[in-house]
């Protein structure tokens, strides 16, 4: 059986023992079965996958709300100002990863920003092509879509 049907489980358990039949106490339900799984999957002296994904999917969630801020910010600034510092423009993003599974994601990802649009993916899978509103530095810009593609690629592995 799958460690998040275990943890649904010992969810399920958690609510049955505090009488706590809410949304929140499912939630604390969840958090302490994530809890007991970590401890039995670090004593067994085996980090259980499970355990180990869900810091990465914290992680990843507060990263990309903070790119999501930034990138509201930018473009909220550029609307509301009369000066326009934009410069958009189309680049290629060479990907290091053939997953179709991975450039989905990242593609939808890039796509949520605000400022930019993914466009295309080469035939090859090979480029990923963007538009964005500030083209500033494109070394700059890849070396971040870059970043956000090696945090895409770790989340999926």
């Amino acid at each position: 059986m799958s460690l998040f049907i275990w943890n649904i489980l010992l969810a399920f358990v958690w609510v049955a023992l505090t009488g706590n039949f809410t949304g929140s106490g499912f939630v604390a339900g969840f958090i302490f079965g994530y809890l007991v799984l970590a401890l039995v999957g670090r004593t067994s002296g085996t980090m259980l996958g499970y355990t180990r994904k869900i810091p990465q999917v914290i992680g990843f969630t507060v990263f990309y709300i903070w790119e999501l801020i930034l990138s509201n910010l930018r473009v909220a600034y550029e609307v509301l100002t009369p000066t326009h510092y934009m410069r958009p423009g189309v680049i290629g993003l060479p990907l290091d990863t053939r997953s179709e599974a991975a450039i989905t994601i990242l593609a939808n990802l890039i796509s949520m920003t605000p400022g930019t649009l993914s466009i295309d993916v080469s035939n090859d899978n090979r480029v990923l092509y963007i538009h964005a509103m500030h083209i500033d530095d494109e070394d700059a810009l890849r070396a971040d879509l870059k970043d956000l593609e090696r945090r895409v690629v770790e989340l999926l592995s």
